[in-house]
């Protein structure tokens, strides 16, 4: 799972905006804050749910779990609030050609 997928085109992920892609079977939570992209696992450390269905602050660069209201600093992963206290996993990302792509560097 080293190989780099691609999320979108850079103009289809404006600031302020997230959008979700696969590498294998992990999903991928990729943000715009300020027109730097950010990569996150799409899953609350708390519990496992997807982050994605929850509110993205792109001008606070957070992302809000709705099952239990943890928030996570997408720049990063850390957990900025109880019930969550464990980071949740950072990718890398690269901008090539005009595209957005990430994976997951874990294994």
């Amino acid at each position: 799972m080293n190989d780099w997928v691609r999320v979108c085109a850079t103009s289809e992920l404006l600031p302020g905006e997230s959008t979700v892609a696969w590498d294998g079977d992990t999903p991928i939570l990729v943000c715009n804050v300020g027109g730097d992209f950010y990569a996150l696992e799409d899953k609350c450390s708390h519990q496992d749910f997807e982050l994605s269905a929850g509110a993205f602050d792109g001008e606070n660069a957070t992302i809000e779990c709705t099952l239990h209201g943890a928030k996570f600093d997408v720049r990063d992963g850390r957990a900025l609030c109880a019930p969550a206290y464990a980071p949740v996993p950072k990718f890398p990302v690269k901008v090539e050609s005009g595209a957005v792509w990430t994976r997951d560097d874990r294994g």
